[in-house]
């Protein structure tokens, strides 16, 4: 159940009631006070602000349960939430101050001249005197935000914004949020290319597919700098994180097992390709229509090249026909398409990876029980499969080695990084996927990814930890 924190300003007249009456009645009403603040004491009266954890769905209640207690008077209700996106989560700082005249010449005109006339006469040089070589475009069209679907550009800005608020912290990567007025492919395509001189790096986002797939390939195959779009390849990068710890906790080896994946779209096919990739030799992607098998005919691009994958099996079904004898099942999907009886039809020591947000595809309540290693999207169950364990190291790494592209040998050493990150003393079935507060993700991951792409030919230079 979705939680949210508000903060409630209250005036309470001390003759018709005490604290103790507010604190029973928000209780009461389904909240949690968490802080209490005094804002004007008094013998008579007094004002306070109530900060407290409730339901996204009793909000509403605990706010009429104290508007219509006599004694109580609701002065103002305020949304953490809100508050802390009010005017925005990024800004921009300059990098030395501008006291003189002499510091005007230097960063600005004329001196600023010689620099851009050194860039003209060689262009790589943007790498060392822009912002280019740390900074990254987050870019969408806001088509296929979080679980909120097309809510378009400006809605999409708080995700955005977010995005280049982790970038940040977690790796040093200087990240801006792009969300662009347009559904249409090639404007979307030329739109990037255009602005893509000053970035190191583009990082596409909440892309509807199947357009995402035609975006990001033109743009690897257009741009000589990284296209990483992170709702395919970071969560791909993730689950085959996660799944490859889990294997280790039930004791199988990934060229064993039998894998059903439901939901082809952007994440699910390349679920699918790193699956292949990572060893995989019996797998079955499941749409809407069923079962997508080996020798078919598909009308999707993607869902051909996987029928056409030897390792695809060959036999059709729905969902609940297909998760018979498997050993894995991973969903990005949707809500509520499997149950407890689905879930028993699994090979022993089952993996269950159900990442449809904000409800899994099976209740976690329903599944565990019956599977040995369980994992959703979400933050309130263990084994949360998150993409802010992949994107920062990603572009840090990439960067650093100034990389054409990312390329699939980088993804997988990047699902391997975060895999090593939890060590064998740690590992369990409750503990598969490391924090995204833990530093040692980034510090793994930009290592996998700059060693693989300077094996795979893909770096531009070698940073001087790797010389």
């Amino acid at each position: 159940m979705a939680q949210t924190s508000i903060i409630l300003r209250v005036e309470l007249n001390h003759e018709q009631v005490t604290f103790g009456d507010v604190a029973a009645t928000i209780s009461k009403a389904g909240g949690d006070i968490t802080s209490i603040d005094v804002i004007r004491p008094g013998k008579e009266s007094s004002v306070r602000d109530i900060t407290v954890d409730v339901a996204e769905s009793a909000e509403s209640q605990v706010v009429e349960a104290l508007k219509s207690h006599d004694g109580i008077k609701l002065i103002n209700v305020s949304d953490r939430t809100f508050l802390v996106h009010l005017g925005g989560k990024i800004n921009m700082q300059p990098n030395l101050p501008i006291k003189n005249r002499d510091d005007l010449s230097r960063v600005y005109t004329p001196g600023v001249a010689r620099v851009c006339t050194a860039i003209h006469e060689n262009p790589r040089k943007a790498y060392s005197l822009t912002i280019k070589r740390n900074t990254v475009a987050v870019v969408t069209d806001g088509t296929a935000v979080l679980g909120l679907g097309d809510i378009g550009p400006h809605a999409a800005a708080p995700v955005m914004e977010g995005k280049a608020m982790l970038f940040k912290q977690l790796a040093g990567v200087d990240a801006f949020p792009i969300c662009l007025d347009t559904k249409d492919t090639e404007e979307i395509i030329r739109t990037i290319k255009a602005i893509s001189p000053i970035f190191g790096g583009i990082n596409l986002e909440d892309i509807s597919s199947p357009r995402c797939f035609e975006i990001e390939t033109r743009l690897n195959e257009e741009l000589d700098i990284p296209v990483f779009h992170d709702d395919q390849h970071g969560t791909a990068v993730v689950v085959i994180a996660g799944l490859l710890n889990a294997l280790k906790v039930v004791g199988k080896r990934i060229e064993n097992v039998r894998v059903v994946v439901n939901g082809i779209g952007a994440a699910g096919v390349s679920i699918c390709k790193m699956l292949l990739a990572a060893g995989v030799t019996r797998l079955v992607p499941v749409d809407r229509e069923g079962a997508i098998v080996h020798g078919g005919s598909y009308p999707y691009p993607m869902w051909q090249w996987l029928a056409d994958q030897p390792q695809v099996e060959d036999k059709a079904g729905t969902l609940k026909d297909v998760i018979q004898d498997a050993d894995v099942f991973i969903g990005v999907s949707r809500g509520g398409l499997l149950n407890e009886d689905d879930i028993k039809k699994m090979r022993p020591d089952s993996i269950v990876f159900a990442m449809a947000n904000p409800e899994p595809e099976i209740a976690p309540e329903e599944a565990i029980p019956h599977v040995r290693v369980f994992a959703t999207g979400r933050s309130d169950y263990p084994n949360q499969i998150n993409n802010v364990l992949v994107f920062p190291g990603v572009f840090r790494g990439a960067l650093d080695c100034r990389a054409r592209r990312i390329n699939e040998p980088m993804k997988l050493a990047a699902a391997r990084a975060i895999a090593s990150v939890v060590t064998e003393a740690e590992l369990n079935e409750h503990y598969i996927i490391p924090s995204i507060f833990n530093d040692k993700v980034v510090t793994k991951v930009r290592h996998a990814i700059i060693e693989a792409a300077i094996l795979t030919g893909v770096a531009r230079r070698i940073p001087p930890d790797f010389r």
